[in-house]
């Protein structure tokens, strides 16, 4: 295949030897040409970012995705980290912060809770959109257009099939985005 999207994942699970559906996830992502990924924790064990490797990568990249489990609420630590670290004023914002304008950026996530948690009511009293409004900004801030997430939930309750059939999806997910090909390319998909 010719001409794909160059995809970056940034991926972080802060327990990946009891992950299931990440781990599937992320090796069927391996499999493809157009998809690099950077694992957090294992690049950065000691949470000591290198900015000018991770800047460098975001520039020759088409479209990233920051992957990971939600963490009460939120992502794991060191995605956190590398956000303040990586996305400094002057590169991805600000007047002369133009480095990631016009990227595409999105979620892949997985959490524990059903739909019915992440709900006005639900046990989790909010959306899971409202939750990700951070990143939404993130994106907004960086110049970057913000696409839908890709999600899981109910996670620890996923039978192998399942997990397999989500991971499949994914790798699905990336080549239409490499190809240019999803409707997220498209004026109604934004």
């Amino acid at each position: 295949m010719k001409n794909l999207r160059k995809i970056l994942i940034i991926y972080a699970h802060p327990a990946q030897k009891k992950s299931r559906i990440n781990k599937a996830m992320i090796l069927k992502a391996k499999e493809l040409q157009n998809v690099s990924i950077h694992d957090l924790y294992d690049l950065y064990p000691d949470f000591h970012i290198d900015v000018k490797f991770e800047q460098d990568c975001l520039r020759s990249t088409d479209l990233l995705i920051l992957q990971f489990p939600i963490y009460w609420y939120s992502s794991p630590s060191i995605i956190k980290e590398w956000k303040f670290s990586v996305l400094e004023y002057g590169f991805a914002h600000g007047p002369t912060g133009t480095a990631l304008n016009g990227k595409p950026f999105m979620l892949a996530l997985s959490a524990a809770g059903l739909p019915e948690a992440y709900q006005r009511g639900g046990v989790n009293h909010f959306t899971l959109d409202e939750f990700l409004r951070p990143f939404e900004q993130t994106a907004a801030i960086c110049g970057m257009p913000y696409w839908p997430p890709f999600l899981i939930q109910g996670a620890p309750n996923l039978s192998e099939k399942e997990i397999n059939e989500h991971a499949d999806s994914y790798c699905e997910l990336l080549l239409s985005l490499g190809r240019g090909t999803h409707k997220y390319f498209s004026a109604e998909g934004r």
